[in-house]
């Protein structure tokens, strides 16, 4: 352009093409994506291929891996150790589901009813963010069988002291206890946050019709918060499935073998027995699991329908 010549108006200049256009805006997507992209293919995607590898292969880690096939999971078959940890797993999560979901459900119904207080909610998902190692030390010392303040409340009362971490029947159900503790505020808020998109309407109406709480809870709530329950249901039973941090601080896997969980199991035989291919295909068998049980009740629930119309 020569000295003295006025540049174009901003209208008579020409739009850039739609091709160009979504060119820049896929390329502005994709810068934003790149970070969490490049998180997920480092922290999840890789290692997952490495577990893949290291379960087809027998590894110490002062070694290089040695190729055994199928050798691993076919171990797995007459593993006592390991189908006793599925059992305990199994027992630990249903106790722990069933607890966390009613008392969730039921926090969630009285915070819509009685208040929505913002104070009230942050107490409420307080224990949720105390680390689980703190509330795993926390309650091994207060129901401590010697020393504890729970067990020195129980004799008191002139009864006889309870090993809660140090007997067979009480160490499951009390950890699954200490876990339902920890997050059930969380799950209530997920609840909570789903009976949040049910019409008030929907209630006056009942109430005009003279139904019960009781019976608009049954329904008119559970219903149409289905889509949220099996939301929750998929996050808490793959969560509970991972629980770790509390048996290991608490019991160790004991007494005997009474609360080796799956996940203590193989964190046992990856870093204290150093077999890590054998570890790695219990893993690779508890993702399958957990990727199954995610699928069946995602479909059961009918998680992608809703009745709201």
């Amino acid at each position: 352009m020569t000295a003295g010549t006025a540049s174009p108006p901003l209208a008579d200049r020409a739009p850039s093409s739609p091709p160009q256009r979504r060119s820049r805006e896929g390329l502005a997507a994709f810068g934003f994506i790149a970070p969490a992209l490049l998180g997920f293919v480092v922290f999840y995607f890789w290692p997952t291929l490495r577990g893949l590898y290291f379960s087809l292969t027998e590894y110490d880690f002062f070694s290089r891996p040695r190729f055994v096939g199928l050798d691993n999971y076919s171990r797995m078959a007459s593993d006592e150790t390991f189908w006793n940890a599925m059992k305990v797993t199994v027992q630990y999560v249903a106790i722990n589901i069933t607890v966390q979901t009613v008392l969730a459900v039921l926090i969630a119904v009285l915070l819509q009813r009685v208040t929505r207080s913002v104070f009230v909610r942050s107490v409420i998902v307080l224990p949720f963010l105390i680390s689980n190692v703190v509330v795993a030390l926390l309650f091994y010392w207060m129901l401590d069988a010697q020393i504890g303040i729970v067990n020195s409340a129980i004799t008191g009362l002139g009864l006889d002291a309870i090993p809660f971490f140090g007997e067979q029947s009480w160490v499951v159900p009390t950890i699954a206890l200490v876990n339902v503790w920890r997050h059930m505020g969380y799950t209530a808020l997920l609840v909570f946050a789903g009976l949040m998109t049910i019409p008030e309407g929907l209630y006056e109406a009942g109430r005009v019709d003279g139904a019960s709480e009781w019976r608009m809870f049954w329904s008119i709530t559970l219903p149409l918060l289905r889509p949220v329950l099996a939301l929750v249901l998929v996050i808490t039973v793959t969560g509970s499935f991972q629980v770790f941090d509390t048996v290991a601080v608490t019991t160790s896997g004991g007494p005997g073998d009474a609360s080796r969980v799956i996940q203590y199991y193989i964190f046992d035989l990856a870093f204290q027995r150093l077999e890590f291919g054998y570890a790695a295909a219990v893993s690779v068998v508890l993702f399958a699991i957990l990727a199954v049980v995610a699928f069946v009740q995602l479909r059961l629930t009918r998680a992608n329908e809703s009745d709201l119309a």
